[in-house]
């Protein structure tokens, strides 16, 4: 038998047991059925109709800062948008720069004697597809190489863009892009699978794309070239009055920044001569030597993606905007004037292209046909630059050298009527 003590110590245990049992059953009831506690007052819901109304005044502070926030992001993505072309245009700086300091620390030493080269192939920008994704897409899908050949035309030279994509099919040539100034050249190029590219509504372009007449869509191929060059693509900008007889790619040197046709007409006035001036009052000093070029034609050259050729597109453009010029002028001026008090010229390299492959209408019409040499040579391309009846010349200069007509040039002057 236990002691007494020990029975009174486990019937106390016993009864403190059953009561913490208890108390335990009762706040898992009263947990249940009183969830919040017993002090806790339910607030009614207040119906949707309500809330649509804008009775609640948080509802209509939250619709406000929801608001106000969109328009936050929505300038702060446009800032981040240009913050980025910033930033992308910097690094092209600085690889440029990079690049440059590469190239000069290769030449701390001289070498020997006619060994030493300088850099003449500027190094491309890095592409920028952010500054036209449209375009960066097309281009992606028909150049080939990264280059390409683009003209610009309108309604005004309907005919003439005809023969010029006749003649890109018949040798295959297919990285080639016409752009539409109008509507119609755009309806045009589609409907006979010719790639065409219609840019972006812009009055100013618009106008002139539009109504302007040949030196005015000249001068647009200035701003336009830009986006190409910036997306990383060297362009061959070509006038619609051009025959192509071979593929041009095939005769490219590619070494310089500008790649262009002559308007000179043998080989002094092509590519440079010393032209000596007399004035007879200077006596012993009567005689200066002059070195002459002729210009660059603007409306045949190949441009390859570097910062002088943007630093030209830029120059030209910005002189042709604010004064009526003529773009060939102000383009060889940008190309050929040197850096002088007032004045920083452009440092960008430059190649005469291959006057006989090359062939601008004067060295065809009055010099060339008229040689026993005439079969001998078979031009690229033929621009008539020099005559103002273009679509019959085009026309006559196919049925010399592609549908084999000798006499075909015959019925045409040498200079215009």
């Amino acid at each position: 038998m236990a002691p007494r003590g020990a029975r009174n110590a486990r019937f106390t245990f016993s009864k403190i047991g059953t009561a913490v049992g208890i108390g335990l059953f009762l706040g898992c009831v009263f947990t249940f059925f009183y969830p919040n506690g017993f002090l806790y007052s339910v607030r009614p819901l207040q119906p949707r109709s309500s809330l649509a109304r804008g009775d609640d005044p948080s509802v209509c502070e939250s619709t406000e800062k929801i608001t106000m926030l969109k328009t936050e992001i929505a300038s702060l993505t446009d800032e981040n948008t240009k913050l980025n072309r910033e930033i992308t245009q910097l690094t092209s700086k600085l690889h440029q720069s990079e690049r440059n300091s590469i190239a000069v620390g290769k030449l701390d030493k001289a070498g020997p004697f006619g060994t030493v080269k300088s850099m003449r192939t500027n190094p491309t920008l890095v592409p920028d597809e952010s500054v036209n994704p449209r375009l960066a897409n097309l281009l992606q899908e028909i150049s080939v190489g990264k280059e390409l050949i683009v003209v610009l035309a309108n309604s005004n030279v309907r005919d003439m863009l005809v023969i010029f994509y006749e003649n890109m099919k018949r040798l295959g040539i297919q990285n080639y892009l016409v752009v539409a100034l109008d509507e119609h050249i755009e309806t045009l190029c589609k409907s006979n699978g010719v790639p065409v590219y219609r840019r972006d509504r812009d009055e100013g372009i618009d106008s002139i794309g539009k109504h302007g007449g040949n030196h005015a869509v000249s001068g647009l191929k200035f701003r336009i070239l830009r986006e190409f060059l910036e997306l990383g693509y060297a362009v061959l900008l070509s006038d619609v009055d051009i025959v192509y007889l071979q593929n041009p790619f095939h005769h490219l040197y590619r070494d310089s920044d500008v790649e262009s046709m002559s308007d000179g007409y043998d080989n002094n006035t092509a590519y440079g001569y010393d032209h000596v001036l007399d004035d007879p009052s200077m006596g012993w000093a009567r005689y200066a030597h002059t070195m002459r070029i002729w210009v660059y034609n603007s409306g045949f050259f190949y441009i390859r993606p570097t910062i002088p050729s943007i630093e030209l597109l830029d120059r030209v453009a910005d002189r042709l905007s604010k004064n009526d010029l003529w773009d060939q002028a102000v383009f060889n001026e940008e190309l050929y004037y040197p850096s002088h008090p007032g004045y920083d010229g452009l440092y960008a390299s430059k190649r005469t292209m291959d006057i006989y492959l090359f062939m601008n209408s004067k060295v065809l019409f009055k010099i060339l046909r008229h040689t026993n040499e005439m079969k001998q040579i078979k031009p690229v391309i033929v621009h008539v630059n020099y005559h103002p009846e273009k679509l019959p010349r085009m026309k006559a200069i196919i049925e010399y050298y592609v549908n084999g007509k000798e006499d075909a040039l015959k019925p045409f002057p040498d200079g215009s009527q």
